[in-house]
């Protein structure tokens, strides 16, 4: 469980994160979920729509129906303007502390209710064809465990495997070049002077953030269009060797080291 305070772990790496983009001149844009009443993290679907009725009440699809209100300019207001955010966007950093091992409810509501079908995902644009492939996206989180916890001999498990449906399932399916994630080990667990250390190489990372490479991801063209199965040639290329292709790709390999979280791995 993670103790939140007015000035907690979070706050402080946003903070740094604010100062840093200002030291370059960059233009930011914090966004702070927990303080905002917008219908982006709202339960009920049906307020994605500023107006106008649903277009099959007796076949309801969620992903359809507000590609529709998107396309009619009847998405409410506040995503919108989150969708004019993103547009405007370079780099799109996700802070958080991990909750049951993924993103908190709130983030994931705004996940849902913002990155909708044709604004940011179509089915043939996607994954490394996708439409936010001139941008970058990452991570940044706080955990409850020890980074001990997260190996692939803890009792949490790999924390590769943990981040793949995130990286690979949100921010790569939506064409986003996925940065290696910045993970703050167990903050609340910590000294004083380990946390201030986590704090200096956030800053010093931030410096350089946008010349980083992104993560490796399995290309698009890799797959058939018809089952989405790797191409026979694909896997023959990589028949003898040691690991999959990727976390997710594996093949039936052992899992390439580091894949998400390390460029290059």
């Amino acid at each position: 469980m993670h103790k939140r305070s007015d000035f907690s772990h979070e706050a402080c790496l946003s903070f740094l994160l604010q100062l840093q983009i200002l030291a370059h001149h960059f233009d930011t844009v914090i966004e702070d979920g927990r303080c905002s009443n917008s219908s982006c993290c709202r339960s009920n679907s049906r307020s994605n729509r500023k107006e106008g009725e649903v277009h099959n009440p007796a076949n309801f699809q969620y992903a359809n129906e507000t590609k529709l209100a998107w396309e009619e300019e009847k998405l409410s207001a506040d995503i919108t303007v989150e969708h004019k955010k993103l547009k405007e966007a370079d780099l799109v950093i996700f802070q958080f502390p991990m909750y049951w091992f993924t993103v908190p409810a709130i983030m994931k509501g705004w996940i849902d209710r913002v990155l909708t079908l044709g604004f940011a995902y179509t089915p043939e644009k996607r994954y490394s064809q996708g439409i936010f492939t001139d941008k970058r996206a990452m991570l940044s989180f706080t955990t409850g465990s020890l980074e001990s916890m997260f190996s692939d001999h803890g009792i949490n498990g790999d924390m590769n495997v943990t981040l793949w449906p995130i990286q690979n399932g949100i921010l790569h399916y939506c064409g986003f070049q996925v940065l290696a994630p910045q993970i703050f080990w167990a903050p609340s667990s910590v000294a004083c002077d380990v946390r201030d250390t986590m704090l200096v190489t956030w800053r010093s990372r931030l410096k350089g953030l946008l010349a980083e490479a992104p993560l490796s991801f399995t290309p698009s063209d890799s797959f058939d269009g018809e089952t989405f199965q790797l191409k026979p040639e694909v896997k023959e290329i990589h028949a003898n060797k040691k690991f999959g292709l990727t976390v997710g790709t594996h093949i039936g390999k052992s899992l390439p080291p580091n894949n998400q979280r390390k460029a290059g791995a």
